[in-house]
């Protein structure tokens, strides 16, 4: 039988946001709920009491707290000349209205609306969030035991290992985070197991200087309290496996984030050529998949961020989550970057996210799940920390129009400085208070009409495209999955981006311009969007023009 929470709120108080929320939380937790109303009177709350017998009645009052105590003396004595003294009472306020409800020792439990999401949840479940038992000590359990609230991850990696320990202590402590982000800096990710190669000048340039086994497993150490966060760190641009097995033997890593087409000549992050780095990175994803490791593929923006239009955003998204159904990948991270380019529209910026969620999710059946993970483009942040602020909130806000599974926080100070403990809990704090507000009630911008009409749109054009690169090498098995046939679309440009230009293992011809809040190829000479049909159609007339002198 489902345990029962009866909840009003008292007096003149008329104030009932709160306590919906609240019964909200209460039924997703397997409650039956019932709500009384807004300023209900002490006699008529007692006698719905007596009739129902709840296991719980919540009582809220957030006006002044001087007229509370009068209520609060009007309630106790009722409670107990009815005999009610065996029901558990909650109480629901402000930090005042609060601090007299404890006064008067009538409640079993006191919310003073400084409470997050997680301390409701921890209570409904009747366990204490003092106990690490409580917190889910896997990525999808984590999920599972909030969704459809988000659980939150920031990136941190500070310039030296001690700096960085402190730190996830701190973080952890303050329970706003669910999973950190260890970054490593670039000597460690590329060069961990062969360090006489490493530039000592630039330890700690970009991340942590992790060094040894013992600098993880002490990181690991510091985030044993507070909420438990889990973590997970970057992968290796060398020696892949052998850095996948360092994370998972320290760290316990909560999933990996592994790109497919990058971290190589093209991003210039490692020697390793194109068509290698894509087997490599596939055999990471396998190593993952056969241990039932979650995996990211952090590939659709990467190219975004070097300006590829919004298809090939889309396309590459739908790309990396294949090739990790392919390797036998179970749980699968897609990761939503918004705000690439800045100047995109919101409008537009969605469109493009529902495309890639349309396409992902298409992939979805028994053996391969897909989770959703939403961030604000790291560029869209000013300098102007106030702003920035506002950017973190603005982001976060639309974000969760596609329901994320994860929130993957940017500190608002990104584009000031790297991220400190007090920086990254009170960006926490910030994502933390949109969400609650957007659980409020928040319209489905999704539905809107010029939102559906470029999903549409990019749909079409995508899979225009991942039908051309199918095309490349029909004589392959599987075309999409093969580390040959991705090469050549990046080497002839199907798949492309400005700023590879002049770069020798990639196309780099293309040109993009923002139209409308939306990224398109452009033809300059004529001034007009290219569609992928034409821009696809004159690189393949190019190449068999090639092709044809080549012979000739």
């Amino acid at each position: 039988m489902r345990k029962k929470i009866l909840a009003a709120s008292i007096g003149n108080c008329v104030h009932v946001a709160g306590i919906m929320n609240f019964l909200t939380l209460a039924e997703k937790e397997g409650y039956e709920t019932i709500f009384l109303g807004a300023a209900v009177p002490i006699d008529e709350l007692i006698s719905v009491v007596k009739s129902e017998r709840p296991e719980y009645v919540g009582v809220s009052y957030r006006l002044t707290p001087g007229p509370l105590r009068e209520v609060l003396k009007e309630l106790g004595q009722k409670i107990k000349n009815e005999g009610l003294n065996g029901i558990k009472w909650i109480f629901g306020g402000t930090e005042p209205t609060a601090e007299v409800a404890e006064e008067s020792g009538l409640f079993y439990k006191v919310f003073n609306g400084l409470e997050d999401v997680d301390d409701v949840i921890g209570f409904l479940k009747g366990r204490r969030l003092s106990e690490a038992e409580y917190y889910a000590r896997d990525l999808v359990s984590r999920i599972k035991s909030k969704y459809p609230y988000p659980i939150l991850r920031h990136h941190l990696g500070l310039p030296t290992l001690e700096e960085t320990v402190a730190s996830v202590e701190k973080i952890a402590e303050s329970k706003v985070l669910d999973v950190i982000s260890i970054a490593p800096d670039q000597n460690a990710q590329e060069h961990f197991f062969e360090q006489d190669k490493m530039d000592r000048r630039l330890d700690g340039a970009g991340g942590v200087p992790v060094r040894s086994r013992e600098d993880f497993l002490a990181l690991y150490d510091a985030a044993q309290r507070g909420n438990f966060p889990l973590l997970r760190c970057y992968s290796g641009t060398n020696d892949l496996i052998p850095f996948a097995e360092l994370l998972q033997d320290t760290i316990k890593n909560a999933w990996c984030a592994v790109p497919l087409c990058w971290y190589n000549v093209l991003d210039r992050r490692g020697p390793r050529p194109v068509k290698e780095s894509i087997e490599e990175n596939q055999q990471v994803m396998k190593w993952h998949g056969e241990r039932g490791i979650p995996v990211e593929v952090n590939e659709s923006h990467h190219w975004s961020l070097r300006d590829a239009h919004d298809t090939i955003g889309v396309v590459t998204a739908y790309l990396a989550a294949y090739n990790a159904k392919k390797m036998g990948v179970k749980d699968y991270i897609a990761q939503y970057m918004f705000n690439v380019p800045p100047s995109i529209s919101p409008k537009m910026d969605l469109a493009k996210m529902l495309a890639k969620i349309e396409l992902i999710e298409s992939l979805q059946d028994d053996s391969f799940t897909v989770y959703r993970q939403a961030r604000a483009g790291l560029a869209s942040f000013p300098g102007d920390l106030s702003q920035a602020k506002g950017q973190l909130a603005s982001s976060a806000y639309l974000a969760m129009a596609i329901k994320p599974h994860i929130y993957h926080v940017v500190g608002y100070c990104e584009a000031h400085h790297a991220a400190t403990a007090d920086d990254i809990i009170e960006s926490c704090r910030i994502v933390r208070g949109v969400i609650r507000n957007h659980f409020l009630g928040a319209v489905d911008i999704t539905k809107d009409k010029e939102v559906q009409n470029r999903k549409r749109e990019l749909i079409e054009e995508a899979l225009f495209t991942l039908g051309a690169i199918k095309e490349l090498n029909p004589a392959a098995k599987d075309p999409l999955a093969d580390a040959g046939t991705i090469a050549k679309a990046i080497k002839i440009g199907i798949l492309d981006a400005p700023h590879l230009r002049g770069n020798p293992y990639a196309c780099g011809k293309l040109t993009t311009r923002l139209v409308e809040g939306a990224l398109y190829a452009y033809d300059p000479e004529e001034k007009r969007i290219v569609t992928e049909k034409e821009r696809i159609e004159k690189i393949m007339r190019n190449l068999n023009a090639e092709v044809l002198e080549k012979v000739g």
